[in-house]
């Protein structure tokens, strides 16, 4: 059964006349980490808030754990609210508190006793690494310890569900590698279900079992990481996978003019060491010019596109083309 069900969300501002979802329908499993990219304006954020209630839908339904959050009173929606940790993009920490003090105040906001808050505070700042941050405040925190901080703050609770709203947007390479890892490994610790919102593709990569893609207000593709990085199929969605691993049309960028057949193969698992390249001039009889190649890996899974000018007889090329698809590998014809 899905934690997270959402259905004909519908959310309208200014009397109508903006409208930000246009009935969205969604699903997420218990304790996967469940992305949604767009590009700015596509929707993603009106969404996360109408998840957690902060934004109240025009229509339709969000169901978490069971209970329906639209049909909640205020006193029920408190309560629900504790169950749903969020974490954003601008760290949103209170300038006065110090760390700890940050991490506190969602403990103090539930009414918990002062002899529980403490060693919850410590224990959770120890979960994030920055134990030794306790005193500090967020003026004399980097951009990495301050989105730690939030992150414990956002787990305070016990929730069942982290939302991350752009979490890692405000942020460096290295730094978002690191908070990307933490997510993962406090999701896998306390048994959470994570829904991200971003609009990088190499953050859904990195992390995500499963994504949606965002625009105008509308799911336009959605489903596993691999299936979507694979095969896109929204321009939108290969607009994102062409900024991971330029899918563009390498030789007509380098001026370049094709010998023979201009390909791109897209490989997956396995067959990324597979000597493809070795097979082709021993079989075929053609001569491949590599002029573009990548590799990478998606959750632990390999993956890489070639782009290369296979050089030969006709028969020949035809020859290597159709062995190339028998290897049921993701084959483009350029040129």
């Amino acid at each position: 059964m899905a934690l997270i069900e959402i259905s004909g969300l519908v959310k309208t501002f200014d009397q109508g006349a903006v409208q930000a979802l246009k009935g969205v329908d969604l699903t997420v499993e218990p304790g996967e980490i469940f992305g949604v990219i767009g590009t700015s304006g596509a929707g993603k954020s009106t969404l996360i808030r109408c998840l957690n209630r902060l934004e109240k839908p025009t229509a339709g339904r969000v169901v978490v754990d069971g209970r329906d959050l639209t049909d909640l009173d205020e006193a029920d929606l408190r309560q629900a609210r504790r169950e749903m940790g969020m974490i954003f993009q601008h760290f949103n920490l209170l300038s006065a508190r110090t760390a700890a003090g940050n991490v506190a105040f969602p403990l103090e906001i539930a009414g918990r006793p002062p002899r529980e808050i403490g060693p919850r505070v410590e224990e959770l700042l120890e979960l994030v690494g920055l134990a030794d941050k306790a005193e500090a405040y967020p003026s004399q925190l980097s951009g990495g310890q301050k989105q730690r901080v939030g992150i414990a703050r956002a787990l305070a609770n016990n929730p069942k569900v982290l939302l991350c709203d752009e979490a890692t947007s405000a942020l460096d390479p290295q730094t978002t590698r690191s908070i990307l890892g933490l997510i993962e490994n406090v999701k896998q610790r306390l048994g959470l279900t994570v829904v991200l919102i971003t609009h990088e593709m190499p953050v859904v990569i990195e992390i995500c079992d499963r994504v949606a893609v965002m625009e105008d207000g509308l799911i336009v593709e959605s489903g596993p990481v691999l299936d979507i990085f694979a095969n896109p199929r929204h321009p939108v969605t290969r607009g994102f996978v062409d900024s991971v691993v330029s899918r563009r049309n390498a030789a007509r960028e380098m001026g370049y003019q094709p010998k023979g057949v201009l390909v791109r193969v897209f490989f997956l698992g396995g067959a990324v060491g597979e000597p493809l390249i070795a097979r082709l001039v021993r079989r075929y009889a053609v001569e491949p010019n590599i002029l573009q190649a990548h590799i990478d890996h998606i959750k632990g899974t390999a993956f890489g596109t070639l782009v290369m000018d296979l050089a030969g007889e006709a028969e020949s090329c035809r020859a290597a083309l159709s062995y190339l698809r028998s290897l049921d590998l993701k084959l483009e014809v350029l040129a």
